[in-house]
């Protein structure tokens, strides 16, 4: 599987528009913040993390295009991974990691399912910021700072290159519903398996593009219509993780046996091009000496002026 993933990687970078029909135009753009402070008010563990990405291609009708390569993504991101005590880590406490990701995938209908696939370079370290950024958050808001401690057993500096496949299938249930089963793999900073579904009830976010958080799992609109009102989205997944450059096995982690999520959230879409979403996830166990599970939200806002 690693390899199939990397030689896909590889295609989606070099791929620039031979597939291409027509010239690209920006077609949209989304973004997520995620904070544990939005869910149960801790500051640990998947303790904030932001998701963002930029949507070009020929044009958008309403779904997907069937040529690969033809809508491409430029994903950003930013996270920071915590010990549950940022001042004094306990023995068998995670370490810290700081996360800077940069990617390119492209989006595409494969026989009616919607196929996305792309990579990422994933930078961690000191070299990312990430944890100077936090300090700085914390000095201005409130909040545990890193300790010397702390930042002596962070993951180190290193770029992870790391190759995505998401396949899923809209069915639609009545007049708004809809149930999006789908696979992920992974492979790269962290390998891994996963199989889910997402359920929407609602009218906002039909005929748009909507993209996967890594952290929270939770899909938020890139490409949008003119539809007004609300959806209600729940849904859950579960992971097979063969190993994970954040929880290394040279320092003694064991993975837990699966990495389960579940989540819920409300899209709301307005006049005028405003839009908000609020979601909350519950995470499992990542490592089998996390003391409990937690539970992180993810806000977006968005005000046209």
């Amino acid at each position: 599987m690693i390899r199939i993933l990397a030689l896909a990687l590889c295609a989606v970078l070099t791929f620039t528009g031979s597939a291409a029909t027509a010239e690209r135009v920006r077609l949209g753009y989304g973004r997520l913040v995620t904070n544990d402070l939005l869910g149960d008010g801790a500051d640990r563990w998947r303790s904030g993390s932001v998701a963002s990405s930029r949507v070009w291609g020929p044009g958008w009708t309403g779904g997907l295009p069937s040529g690969f390569g033809e809508l491409l993504e430029l994903r950003l991101g930013a996270e920071a991974i915590a010990p549950e005590d940022l001042a004094r880590p306990g023995a068998t406490d995670r370490p810290y990691a700081g996360l800077l990701t940069v990617g390119l995938h492209t989006h595409f209908d494969l026989g009616g399912a919607e196929m996305s696939l792309g990579g990422d370079l994933v930078f961690t370290g000191p070299q990312t910021g990430i944890d100077d950024f936090q300090d700085f958050f914390h000095d201005a808001l409130g909040g545990q700072n890193l300790s010397s401690a702390t930042r002596r057993a962070q993951i180190g500096d290193d770029i992870h290159p790391t190759a995505v496949l998401e396949l899923g299938r809209t069915y639609t249930i009545g007049q708004t519903g809809r149930l999006r089963p789908f696979v992920e793999a992974r492979a790269g900073i962290e390998t891994l398996a996963r199989v889910g579904a997402d359920l929407t009830f609602g009218p906002v976010g039909r005929g748009e593009l909507l993209l996967r958080d890594p952290v929270s799992g939770h899909r938020y609109r890139a490409i949008t219509n003119h539809e007004t009102g609300f959806a209600w989205v729940v849904g859950g997944d579960i992971a097979h993780v063969e190993s994970s450059a954040l929880l290394p096995a040279s320092r003694g982690f064991a993975l837990a046996d699966t990495r389960n999520r579940l989540r819920a959230g409300l899209h709301w879409s307005g006049q005028g091009g405003h839009r908000a979403f609020y979601g909350l996830t519950w995470l499992d166990r990542e490592f089998k000496g996390q003391r409990e599970r937690q539970v992180i939200g993810s806000l977006r806002i968005h005000v046209d002026f």
